[in-house]
């Protein structure tokens, strides 16, 4: 990535979007209890942006203090996890998730990795599902989707003043 690159993303509702200018600094893959929680994932992948370079671009999160050090930034009408954040460090945490391009950012380390769960190695040799086509349901699932999509929008949803 260059100094010039830019993220943007948000939840999947689309009522909180932000923009990140320049690289995120120490992608990385959180196995930590808190972060399994946060995520109701088996691991939380963030990276970090300085907050002069960060921008909440509509809506704003709520809340949740895990501790005393750090608060967890997540939308309160969909509840997608968006970042985590230690109010008096230089720079907020973005779950990679949340990116409009996810796969654009690779994380670089992995940490807490006693909580990792024990048959991660395994995944590989699971068995894949087939591609089920075009189903009734897949076709109706996509007609009604309400979910944001990965770009920026003047309006969400579409028609709607924000």
């Amino acid at each position: 990535m260059t100094a010039g690159t830019s993220h943007s993303g948000g939840c999947q509702c689309g009522a909180v979007r932000y923009r990140a200018a320049g690289e995120l600094g120490y992608p990385h893959i959180c196995h930590c209890r808190m972060c399994q929680k946060a995520a109701g994932n088996y691991f939380l992948p963030l990276g970090a942006v300085m907050r002069t370079d960060f921008a909440l671009t509509r809506g704003k999160p709520k809340w949740f203090r895990s501790s005393d050090l750090v608060r967890r930034g997540f939308c309160g009408d969909c509840g997608t996890p968006l970042f985590y954040d230690i109010p008096s460090a230089e720079s907020v945490n973005i779950t990679l998730g949340s990116l409009d391009d996810p796969d654009a950012v690779r994380p670089v380390m992995q940490s807490n990795t006693d909580r990792k769960m024990s048959w991660f190695h395994a995944l590989d040799a699971l068995p894949v599902e087939p591609d089920a086509g075009s189903s009734e349901r897949e076709e109706a699932i996509a007609a009604s989707n309400h979910q944001h999509p990965d770009h920026d929008t003047n309006h969400w949803p579409f028609g709607a003043q924000t």
